[in-house]
């Protein structure tokens, strides 16, 4: 024992060493640390969404004019006629919106007039603020609020609420971001005080505003004029359509606003675009005198296996 105590004493004496501290194992090791089980995310993220690239349909439309300020496109189940309003403008009907039985109209004339069709009398109110024609016209999904836009590069949201009152109008906000005219419009259905629009050739831009206290949350520029704005009816996604030089439909995913993808195929700017009722499917209509259809928000089925 006393050898094994001197060996000790000059092996640290000529290493330089503590003795106390040479061999001397008083604690166990710490025991290992059990690994957490890794879990792939997509076993609860919610799976990325198809989005088809091709068209559902095409059609020709010879002679459709090329006019950025007219809104021509509209989806229904009947084009028969129903009636006709006379008197509303002094000049020519560039842009229409309905509220249940509200058909409201936008002219050159720069005026909006809310025609209700039930009855002979049909102008019960009128909307005045632009200074040049209305090119765009939006119901907010709730009927509470309307949207105007205009070639003076405005965009009105007027107090809906009266719609029937045999008075006239007047703007709650009036918004003055955009350098050019302002056809683009469209409510968020999912929430009701977003709204979205964008400006032509000189503008270039997408707004989002929050139509309570008329501030612009997010202005992105999309490199072309835009014609048309949509959103989705169940995911929070924005669609657009667009001038040369791609004449594309860009869909969007709100708030960060980075393109999901981009649909392309006509060969001239995109004028028009109306949704199924569905809310689904979308028809685009361009200067190349084409009609075309595509599923870009998503097949209903697919939606509610997904809500399961």
């Amino acid at each position: 024992m006393e050898s094994s105590i001197a060996y000790r004493k000059l092996l640290a004496e000529a290493l330089d060493l503590d003795l106390a501290r040479i061999f001397a194992f008083k604690n166990k090791p710490p025991a290992a640390v059990k690994p957490v089980p890794w879990v792939p995310l997509t076993k609860y993220a919610k799976p990325r969404r198809h989005i088809p690239q091709g068209l559902e349909d095409m059609k020709d439309a010879p002679g459709l004019l090329d006019d950025f300020h007219l809104n021509l496109l509209d989806w229904g189940t009947s084009n028969r006629q129903l009636d006709t309003l006379r008197g509303c403008h002094r000049s020519r009907v560039g842009s229409m919106a309905w509220n249940k039985h509200i058909l409201t109209t936008g002219g050159m004339d720069a005026q909006i007039v809310n025609n209700d069709v039930r009855i002979r009398s049909h102008i019960v109110q009128t909307y005045r603020g632009h200074r040049q024609e209305v090119c765009g016209l939006k119901w907010s999904p709730s009927g509470q609020k309307l949207a105007s836009g205009g070639n003076d590069n405005l965009v009105h949201v007027w107090d809906g609420s009266m719609a029937s009152s045999n008075s006239t109008g007047r703007w709650i906000h009036r918004l003055k971001d955009h350098t050019s005219v302002v056809k683009a419009l469209a409510w968020c259905p999912l929430h009701s005080s977003l709204l979205a629009s964008a400006g032509g050739n000189s503008d270039q831009t997408i707004k989002i505003w929050d139509t309570h206290i008329g501030a612009c949350l997010n202005s992105v520029d999309t490199g072309s004029q835009v014609s048309a704005l949509m959103w989705s009816q169940n995911e929070m996604e924005l669609l657009s359509s667009h001038g040369p030089t791609q004449n594309q439909l860009t869909l969007w995913k709100y708030p960060l606003m980075v393109k999901r993808t981009e649909l392309t195929g006509h060969t001239s700017r995109v004028l028009y675009m109306s949704q199924s009722p569905d809310g689904c499917t979308v028809a685009s209509a361009a200067a190349d005198e084409t009609l075309r259809i595509w599923n870009v928000f998503g097949d209903p089925k697919w939606l509610k296996l997904l809500r399961k």
